[in-house]
């Protein structure tokens, strides 16, 4: 069972994901930009909208884990399971994520950050 309050794992596990999605934005960025696309510029605009949302709420993840003496800590990883130690106000528990769990996140989180823009409209 864990200690950790649910909102707080939640902000954690954000440590994890975000900059997975810059990685994965980053590498699309740049596929974008040798593509043959006839007009590039709109999509190019939309991944790094994206990018800098991203890049801002992980910036709030990091404070938030600083000011409350969190940690997540990836510990060990093979073909099945990324390992990782939260460390929550001195107590240390040990995480285990399925890697396609972890894909299926990113990939809703990206969703998520690339259709904001289109949808507030």
């Amino acid at each position: 069972m864990t200690r950790i309050p649910e909102e707080d794992r939640d902000i954690m596990e954000k440590a994890i994901y975000l900059p997975m999605v810059l990685i994965v934005l980053n590498r699309d960025l740049s596929v974008v930009e040798n593509a043959p696309f006839k007009l590039k510029k709109p999509y190019l605009d939309l991944i790094e909208e994206a990018m800098k949302d991203v890049q801002k709420e992980l910036s709030e993840v990091k404070q938030y884990l600083k000011k409350n003496k969190l940690q997540v800590i990836e510990t060990k990883r093979d073909d099945a399971f990324t390992m990782f130690l939260f460390i929550y106000k001195g107590y240390e528990e040990n995480h285990n994520y399925f890697n396609p769990r972890i894909r299926n996140k990113v990939q809703e989180l990206m969703e998520a950050y690339l259709l904001k823009k289109h949808l507030s409209r």
